[in-house]
């Protein structure tokens, strides 16, 4: 059984980019007879914004999307990550880090793919003693390598290009690094199709799945809607919300976007009869990397 999923954060409203992401995942998943399911990041609630999960759900029913069993909140898991994390712990393969950023920042005198790589100061010395700490995952020299459906062969030599990195910060939240990848296993999800801002992400991914003996999923990581300026669609950029209405001339441009072919009288389609039509002809290899 395919289980594809959309998982957007409740930072505000959806919308252009996060209706590619979610009309690509849908079509994906249902093109190949599987499931669909709809999973609310909300692990870091110091970026919740009050009443965006209840909108987000609004808007994707008034587009017509449909999912498979109930919705899952991780600010509900908290157990599931705090279980895999003591996995790890109990392994060695994580370890408490008292540094500041600005530590981190004057003491490391390596950039991987993200900045600076922590010089593991945590893992050599003592943690400051009352400190809050938060906890890393041990890299080493290992390549980890996937063939992305969208962006092909794609690797990290996790100690230089990512170094040491956070599962649970200083503050008692997991990071989104280990939550993802524990609610994509207990989800039995086989395919992530999602944004290409996410592509650096998923050599941690995979290196989790590999230490927590997860099976690690299909990848296909789609081009960015990007405003005028060249940046990505978000809320950051103030990105505009979807339209309430308009839905299928709506839909009809994120299909559009993804370089799906579409009929001549597409938009006389009721949204119900777009969606079977877009589902039935469904395309992965058509949308082109940008």
């Amino acid at each position: 059984m395919v289980v594809g999923r959309f998982a957007p954060s409740p930072t505000g409203p959806l919308h252009f980019g996060s209706l590619v992401a979610a009309v690509a995942s849908y079509c994906d998943a249902k093109s190949r007879g599987g499931q669909w399911l709809l999973r609310i990041e909300d692990v870091d609630q110091t970026r919740h914004v009050a009443s965006a999960s209840d909108d987000i759900i609004r808007t994707l029913q008034r587009y017509g999307f449909v999912w498979d069993g109930d919705i899952v909140y991780q600010s509900q898991r908290s157990a599931h990550y705090q279980t895999a994390l003591a996995q790890l712990q109990q392994r060695g393969l994580a370890y408490p880090c008292t540094c500041s950023r600005k530590e981190i920042a004057d003491s490391s005198t390596l950039l991987g793919i993200e900045g600076a790589i922590y010089p593991g100061i945590c893992l050599q010395h003592a943690t400051k003693p009352g400190a809050a700490a938060a906890w890393r995952i041990k890299t080493d020299a290992q390549t980890i390598r996937f063939a992305d459906q969208m962006q092909g062969q794609q690797q990290h030599q996790m100690a230089s290009d990512i170094g040491d990195f956070v599962v649970k910060r200083a503050d008692g939240l997991f990071s989104y690094q280990l939550a993802v990848v524990v609610d994509d296993a207990l989800q039995g999800v086989t395919h992530v199709v999602r944004g290409a801002d996410l592509l650096n992400s998923t050599t941690r991914q995979i290196y989790l799945q590999q230490l927590l003996g997860y099976p690690t999923p299909v990848y296909a990581h789609i081009p960015l809607v990007l405003n005028a300026d060249g940046q990505k669609l978000s809320k950051q950029t103030l990105a505009t919300a979807l339209p309430e209405d308009n839905v299928v001339a709506t839909l009809v441009a994120a299909l559009s976007f993804l370089k799906q072919t579409l009929p001549a009288d597409v938009q006389s389609f009721a949204v119900a009869d777009l969606w079977q039509w877009a589902i039935a002809h469904w395309q992965l290899p058509k949308i082109t990397r940008r």
